[in-house]
């Protein structure tokens, strides 16, 4: 181990002050440790956003967004979408490693044996009405698993940290088919152990039970996948909202639910539904160059969604794998000459031509394709982000159990920059003008 560096802050008055720690990680920025400042100087940082703020220690994912990369543990996203399946990712995200053939069996079992749901849960559903969207239920379900699991939520209990763990990841892609289902009528359809863990959420989606429901193995596969790329993105809103609820000491469900709900943000869980509304705002391949010139005048008030990222400053390496995956199902489907996908087409030739996208590195982001290949599988626009948020829920856990298991870990308290009133005086209300 070297000498510890440290770093010291200026005033305008000329005063100095604090004796920061400088850390490093395994890749990515050093990280100067302010935790002694208020103490030290009487002063906090402005960081909307937190922007420039790193606010915990994770060795789960890390991004480079200007060299579009995203590792798992280390693993590029490319290789794992390439060479596993979602539950070995899973695995990964939650253990640290990759399973070796009775790890992933093992595991395997345990989630797929838990993906039924308390009977009585069926309830719920109908308290909520018919047009009620999807995520709205989804995040009033997944908060009331905690009312059914009393027996796993001693957080100081690492075999209950487990198993609730085991039943969110198994549990919230039944209660996702489940609001779907409930919207359009039909009747829930209970999961089956003798399918995968997408080929029986897909049935419980898609399937009736008057009929049996043929599981088609290329889209599995590409539902797979993008459940894969959506596992975990370093310390996004919902991740951040997950984490901040879980620091309070709040059950892993309430954590869960807290991070779907900020995860139905339109910026952010919300976008590949707002890109497909925007594709069929556009309606035809006709009206492309109009959106375009509308897009790059500020006082338009057309933003064109699905291009550009916070983070990625490149074609990010989400989006690379989810264009092949879209052309992949498209084939299978039939749907190549899709009215929807040629104009989806015409847009990603442009963004990636035209010098005003290029200079501006707005490519097309992985939102752009997922929501035109789930529009493909026959998924309808509003459970776009209920997959996104069953996609997340292992990242989100593992995230929480990460959070849990640190010593330096506080309950989060965000200061501010105080900008209302100095103290006064109540004027009795009589004098008041």
């Amino acid at each position: 181990m070297g000498k510890q560096k440290n770093a010291s802050l200026s005033f305008p008055d000329g005063s100095t002050g604090g004796n920061f720690p400088v850390l490093s990680g395994t890749v990515g920025p050093q990280a100067v440790d302010i935790r002694s400042m208020l103490a030290e100087t009487g002063k906090v940082t402005y960081d909307p956003g937190f922007l420039s703020t790193a606010s915990c220690r994770s060795s789960i994912t890390y991004i480079d967004g200007d060299k579009g990369v995203l590792l798992y543990r280390g693993y590029p996203i490319e290789q794992l979408a390439a060479q596993c399946d979602y539950l070995e990712v899973c695995y990964l995200l939650l253990f640290g490693e990759l399973p070796n053939k009775e790890q992933k069996l093992e595991f395997d079992t345990k989630v797929i044996r838990h993906t039924m749901v308390h009977d009585q849960i069926n309830n719920f559903f109908r308290g909520f009405r018919r047009d009620a969207h999807p995520m709205a239920v989804l995040v009033g379900t997944v908060g009331a698993l905690s009312a059914f699991y009393h027996d796993s939520l001693d957080l100081d209990n690492p075999s209950h940290r487990d198993i609730s763990a085991y039943r969110l990841i198994a549990k919230t892609p039944t209660l996702a088919a489940m609001a779907y289902k409930y919207t359009i009528g039909q009747p829930f359809v209970y999961p089956s152990n003798s399918l995968s863990y997408t080929a029986n959420f897909m049935r419980m989606l898609f399937g009736v039970p008057a009929e049996e429901y043929q599981v088609n193995e290329v889209l599995v596969r590409a539902l797979d996948r993008i459940f894969i790329l959506h596992a975990d993105h370093e310390q996004n809103a919902s991740t951040s909202t997950v984490r901040l609820a879980g620091s309070s000491g709040a059950n892993p469900f309430a954590c869960i639910a807290a991070g779907i709900a900020c995860l139905w943000g339109p910026a952010h869980g919300g976008a590949n539904e707002a890109c497909l509304d925007m594709l069929e705002e556009i309606g035809d391949v006709s009206r492309v160059g109009e959106y375009i010139e509308k897009a790059k005048d500020k006082d338009s008030g057309f933003r064109l969604m699905g291009f550009g990222h916070r983070v990625y400053k490149n074609y990010e390496p989400r989006a690379i794998l989810m264009r092949e995956t879209c052309h992949e199902v498209l084939g299978e489907l039939g749907l190549e000459n899709d009215r929807l996908f040629k104009l989806a087409m015409e847009l990603e030739r442009i963004a990636l031509e035209d010098d005003y996208f290029v200079e501006r590195k707005l490519y097309p982001n992985v939102d752009f394709y997922s929501g035109i290949v789930q529009r493909a599988m026959g998924i309808p626009n509003n459970m776009f982000t209920c997959i996104f948020a069953l996609a997340r829920t292992v990242g989100w856990i593992a995230q929480w159990q990460e959070m849990i298991s640190d010593p330096e870990q506080k309950i989060g308290r965000p200061r501010q920059l105080y900008t209302g009133q100095a103290k006064r005086d109540v004027v009795p209300i009589s004098q008041r003008g």
